[in-house]
């Protein structure tokens, strides 16, 4: 069947159903099928009606307003303004003449989508266009506000896409032999440049497409993944791209792909683009303040920002002609999540886990281990060596409260190195918790140097992506913890100049987090021959990186001042917070796969140091019966 003929049959559906339906137009948005009409009753009361389609053609449908029967704008904005309660805290509204939809910003869209107030029919009704609710971030964020206004910019570009993608979406799979194959692409046997090829005879998925956590800048196309390999190229052949969360080493070359010809879709949550966005400049950003160039530049990430769908945890939408993806919550960073690829009608069913957290953390439920169906299982093996046993969430807490308070005893200060997204926020919420107990006694601000104010606030704009606890804090009490009294952005170079010079005892989380450059260095710099100081590290520090090498113990190191190789002697006092990780550690990744509901047929394991990820896909095999591997980069195994 041509899309043509298909949105005629789905116009005759309308017709069957509704007679009084006044259709003007049914069109492909993604995969989404979007009816306008000129009937008000239709529009704004018969959702039940969208529902009933859409379970018969297995497809979203939306009813929207047709241009002719929006009511003037600024008579619009006057009602919905009337009609909204005023604790909704409306922020902005703005209007899309050409979907119909009018965005209300608000500070508690819940209370609006409320269904027994039923606000959201009373809008339609009396203005004719259809509300979008938008969350109005509660702390200020750059990033959050130019994605927003980025995708209002390019608002006709990006339906002509939609409507691209909703035909290509409509061709029916080709007929003849199935197979599925799985490519590893980068973060194999490694951690860094995760990447992962799900080829069928229909269709080509990339999850992920991350670099090296390395300072080896002499060849940087040797921080990508494989990406020259014949079966990812052109990247023009590539259907579909899903992005599990937004650290670099699972998002940091994506933009690659844009530069290089890839015009397709790219799937995952509303949290993750904007993450994502906000690492991605920073990374060009530092790379311009290294001298280096960067592999891709703002341009690129704003044509990834126009092609991303987001998804909610949950939410199953069709990707390619034969796959549909599912993404699930994967505890460990805001929006990251669990890749669930059901191929076929009932063919196959791949999970690819992406970084989980399998316990529940101060910000985030622990991560989903019941699916649908999975036959093939991909996991991370970050923390899955030997002895990678962590401390839980509770212990990690208790001994950054001894850390700090031992150093403060002494008179040094506490710096931590850590990730702008996850690590901080964490350490934020334990600090803010020990500090109001009065287990911690401050006599200056805790001092935040880098993106960690930035990637708070986009953490702040979507509290429906933390733990139970976290979010009714937020949402209901109205007391954020990240808005406490007690954290200080540092806003320039003198500013963290005179917080190295000064003498007074203070606690500073800067970036970067494994010491390869940022802010962190300043400090580290002023601080490393003193050992009243403590540097404390809180998350992974992966081989190759300066964090790892002080961690290990190196007692000299080589930094780079004014320009000039200097040697340090490192006498600071260096301490690990074990139990803040995001990652799983190997007590927890059992767990997660000995109570995953179904059980896999087979297992692949990735994103592990060396022989790590092999030595635990043995255990998996010896613990559970079911057939393990732990593929190399550039290898490839066929699934069906």
């Amino acid at each position: 069947m041509s899309s043509r003929d298909y949105l005629s049959e789905i116009r005759e559906i309308f017709d069957r159903l509704y007679q009084d339906n006044k259709i003007s137009e049914v069109d492909y948005e993604g995969p989404n099928i979007v009816v306008y009409t000129k009937s008000t009753d239709l529009f704004s009361k018969r959702e039940d009606l969208a529902i009933q389609i859409a379970q018969e053609i297995k497809r979203r449908v939306i009813i929207r307003p047709d241009p002719s029967i929006l009511s003037d704008e600024d008579k619009a904005k006057e009602e919905i303004l009337k009609i909204v309660p005023e604790n909704a805290g409306v922020q902005d509204i703005y209007f899309e003449s050409d979907t119909g939809e009018v965005v209300i910003e608000a500070d508690e869209p819940s209370i609006i989508t409320d269904r027994n107030a039923n606000f959201i029919t009373i809008i339609k009704s009396e203005t004719n266009w259809s509300p979008r609710l938008v969350r109005a971030p509660p702390m200020y964020s750059r990033t959050v506000k130019e994605v927003r206004e980025l995708l209002r910019e390019v608002k006709q570009e990006r339906r002509a896409f939609l409507h691209e993608l909703g035909e290509k979406l409509n061709i029916a799979p080709m007929p003849g032999e199935t197979w599925i194959r799985i490519s590893a692409l980068g973060g194999h046997r490694e951690v860094g440049r995760s990447s992962t090829l799900v080829s069928t005879n229909n269709s080509k998925i990339l999850v992920d497409c991350g670099m090296l956590n390395s300072t080896d800048y002499d060849q940087p196309w040797s921080e990508a993944p494989y990406l020259y390999a014949p079966e990812v190229q052109p990247f023009s052949s590539i259907d579909a791209v899903v992005l599990t969360h937004a650290h670099l080493d699972h998002s940091g070359i994506l933009p690659v792909l844009f530069k290089f010809g890839y015009e397709g879709p790219v799937y995952m949550t509303a949290p993750t683009r904007d993450l994502a966005v906000l690492l991605q400049n920073d990374f060009i950003k530092v790379a311009h303040a290294e001298g280096r160039k960067a592999a891709y530049e703002s341009k690129h990430i704003r044509e990834m920002v126009k092609r991303t769908i987001v998804l909610r945890y949950n939410e199953t939408t069709d990707i390619t002609r034969d796959t549909r993806l599912t993404l699930y919550n994967a505890g460990h960073i805001l929006g990251s999540a669990s890749v669930h690829l059901h191929i076929g009608e009932g063919l196959y069913n791949i999970v690819l886990s992406g970084d989980v957290k399998f316990e529940k953390s101060w910000l985030f439920n622990p991560a989903n281990n019941r699916f649908p169906r999975v036959e093939t299982f991909m996991t991370e093996s970050t923390y899955a060596g030997r002895d990678d046993y962590q401390h839980t969430r509770k212990e990690a807490g208790e001994i950054l409260v001894d850390i700090v308070n031992r150093t403060f005893d002494r008179g040094g200060s506490v710096l931590i190195p850590v990730f702008a997204v996850g690590r901080s926020q964490e350490v934020m919420l334990v600090l803010e918790q020990m500090v109001r107990e009065g287990r911690i006694k401050l006599t200056t601000p805790v001092y935040l140097d880098g993106m960690i104010m930035e990637a708070t606030a986009i953490h702040a704009a979507y509290p429906e992506f933390l733990n139970k606890e976290l979010k009714e804090r937020i949402m209901v009490k109205n007391d954020n913890p990240f808005l406490s009294k007690i954290f200080k952005k540092v806003e320039t170079k003198e500013e963290r100049q005179n917080l190295c010079d000064s003498e007074e005892s203070k606690i500073v989380l800067a970036t970067s987090g494994m010491m390869n450059g940022g802010p962190v260095m300043e400090y580290f710099r002023a601080w490393v021959d003193n050992p009243k100081h403590t540097l404390v590290f809180v998350g992974y520090q992966a081989d190759g990186t300066m964090g790892r090498k002080i961690q290990k113990g190196a007692k000299e190191i080589t930094l780079s001042e004014s320009g000039k190789a200097t040697k340090f002697n490192v006498s600071i006092n260096v301490e690990t917070a074990e139990g803040f990780s995001g990652h799983s550690d190997k007590r927890q990744l059992m767990a997660y796969i000995a109570t995953m509901q179904p059980k896999p047929r087979l297992i692949l394991v990735n994103h592990g140091d060396g022989e790590k990820a092999v030595e635990f896909a043995k255990q998996i095999k010896s613990r559970f019966g079911i057939e393990a591997h732990a593929l190399r980069d550039l290898e490839t195994i066929r699934l069906v």
